[in-house]
């Protein structure tokens, strides 16, 4: 009964949506779970009879099963899906889903590094090679303008205007935005392009890419990430970081240095302000001490 709603929903998700194959997969394993549930309880309903009550039951189920929150958002957000296109199809005319909750998902913060940190883990890069030049140049744009790695590794030369301390970065869907970089990042990359980058044979396609490998080409994503590791255990630094640890590491320390979540946002590239407002992680302490400062119950 269930095989024909879903191999239309199939087909819907694959042309009118242009998803790849897995994440077709994904959505129809999450109707598959669906009529898991409806067998254990033996419920022989159709996609059209199912209410409220009965989807509000599968959540329960699939919880007891030990999925957690964030399994169960994306699951029901797949259920969500599925009676979209029932509704759009004609084939259903109530959409039992549409007051489907799903449980409150916390977002887990990464690590930050301090500020002392990062400085220990760029001093701790050997400038007596050509790629450690390269690599002080990464590090300190990815702090200095809290890059998405993606940024970073199409950031092009076309794109900067250092005599008046800018870059032009391309983020999400394609959107542009210009950004302040610092004196240690301008420097630095002026270092790199003038004593390595010039030196190099750089492909055609790849002329104004700043940042290259040793053979001439664009960097990897991965390479990035390959870079921070090695250099934080060069550096004796045994938190997990990442690309994203800089990004997040370059927000929270302008909050705390009193910066308006506002122009944070402007400078992340964020749609929303909701978004920045969690990379705006402040530890406890900072919290006390302002509340000392400032509130006047806590003032000593």
């Amino acid at each position: 009964m269930w095989e024909a709603y879903k191999k239309g929903y199939k087909a819907y998700l694959r042309l009118e949506k242009s998803l790849s194959d897995h994440s077709v997969e994904a959505y129809l394993h999450d109707v598959t779970k669906l009529t898991q549930y409806l067998l254990s309880v033996n419920q022989e309903k159709n996609p059209a009879a199912l209410t409220l009550k009965d989807l509000q039951a599968f959540v329960k189920w699939i919880g007891e099963l030990g999925m957690g929150a964030t399994t169960q958002a994306r699951m029901i957000s797949g259920i969500r899906s599925f009676y979209k296109y029932l509704l759009t199809e004609q084939l259903i005319t109530i959409d039992p889903s549409t007051l489907l909750e799903a449980p409150k998902t916390r977002r887990k913060l990464p690590d930050t590094l301090s500020f002392e940190e990062i400085e220990l883990l760029i001093g701790a890069i050997d400038l007596s090679s050509p790629e450690g030049t390269r690599n002080k140049a990464i590090l300190e744009t990815m702090y200095s303008c809290g890059l998405r790695v993606s940024e970073l590794v199409g950031l092009k030369i076309s794109c900067l205007y250092l005599d008046i301390g800018f870059i032009r970065v391309i983020g999400k869907g394609d959107k542009e935005r210009l950004v302040p970089i610092g004196t240690d990042a301008i420097k630095c990359i002026k270092i790199y392009k003038d004593t390595v980058r010039s030196h190099q044979s750089v492909s055609e396609k790849n002329q104004d890419m700043l940042f290259l490998n040793r053979r001439g080409n664009a960097l990897s994503r991965v390479m990035i990430f390959y870079i921070i590791k090695s250099q934080a255990t060069a550096a004796g630094i045994t938190k997990v970081i990442s690309p994203h640890t800089f990004r997040h590491s370059f927000a929270t320390h302008l909050v705390e240095g009193g910066a308006d979540l506002r122009a944070v946002q402007e400078m992340l590239g964020h749609e929303s302000i909701t978004t920045t407002e969690i990379y705006t992680h402040l530890n406890r302490d900072f919290l006390r001490d302002t509340l000392q400062q400032f509130h006047p119950a806590f003032k000593k």
